[in-house]
């Protein structure tokens, strides 16, 4: 496991790979996001996605996965302050692979807790075609190392 002090500006983890598939995101859409671009392969045709689409959600929800499982492996979790950015350049669609890459942008120890450290952390998404699917740049609480 990474504590804080193991970690750098500069330092690239890597998480996936993950299918998606035309089920999970109607499945997705029908709980959290229905709209007929997200539910509906017919329907989908006729918007501006041409075909049916991954809620930008879902495909959040995907990476989040992603991170967890990925060879970052930091310790105490993957604790989220905030979300600095988040963009979907391209759509996520059924049958895609999707993986992700991260890279720490900014490493700094808390003032007020010397025991924690936040990390900022660029996570881009891409695709099986490694086309962007989503980029996002969140903040991340780290413990530090533990006294020995």
């Amino acid at each position: 496991m990474r504590y804080f002090d193991d970690v750098s500006v500069g330092d690239r983890f890597q998480g996936g790979p993950l299918e998606v598939s035309e089920a999970e995101i109607i499945a997705y859409a029908e709980r959290f996001d229905p709209q007929p671009f997200h539910l509906d392969p017919q329907a989908a045709k006729d918007t501006l996605f041409r075909g049916l689409a991954a809620s930008g959600w879902h495909t959040a929800g995907m990476t989040m996965r992603m991170i967890v499982g990925s060879n970052a492996e930091l310790a105490g979790g993957y604790v989220g302050m905030g979300v600095d950015s988040i963009a979907w350049p391209k759509p996520t669609r059924p049958g895609d692979v999707l993986r992700i890459e991260m890279e720490v942008l900014d490493a700094r120890r808390s003032a007020k807790r010397p025991d924690q450290g936040v990390l900022r952390v660029k996570t881009t998404t891409l695709d099986q075609a490694d086309e962007v699917v989503q980029v996002m740049v969140a903040n991340l609480l780290a413990p530090a190392r533990p006294a020995s």
